[in-house]
């Protein structure tokens, strides 16, 4: 777990950080030392997506699994936001009890970006088409 080239993190009953891969502190610039034991959403997911976040956690930490769940953080020292794409399922000790979630995801951050950066290419050709039409009419 610890070098796989996938983000995994894992939280226990109370929400706080107990497995932090390698790949999660290159991503985030925060290393395992600075993450356990510390509440994964109050600590590290921004104001905006700290509901939509704990809500994935706290069905997963009643059994329900969910699968590719879009999952921001933000690094240490730039505040730049990391896009992963989680897959959150419940952990389960020898006895079958749900004792954590562990979260498995992929770095989506550049997929988004080139994503949002289409999305703005279209919205302004739509706008320059507009324009020209509205001067073409005028014209007339």
């Amino acid at each position: 777990i610890d070098t796989a080239n996938a983000p995994i993190f894992g939280i226990d009953k109370n929400g706080c950080v107990n497995e932090w891969n390698q790949k999660s502190a290159s991503l985030t610039e925060y290393s395992v030392q600075e993450v356990i034991g510390k509440p994964l959403v109050e600590s590290f997911i921004s104001h905006d997506f700290k509901e939509s976040v704990k809500l994935v956690l706290d069905k997963a930490l009643q059994g329900i699994d969910t699968a590719s769940f879009e999952f921001p953080l933000f690094t240490k020292t730039t505040k730049r936001r990391v896009d992963l794409l989680v897959n959150a399922n419940p952990r389960r000790d020898a006895s079958g009890a749900i004792v954590g979630v562990v979260g498995v995801g992929q770095d989506i951050t550049a997929k988004r970006r080139a994503m949002d950066a289409d999305a703005q290419l279209s919205r302004s050709r739509a706008s320059n088409e507009a324009k020209s039409q509205f001067l073409a009419n005028m014209s007339h």
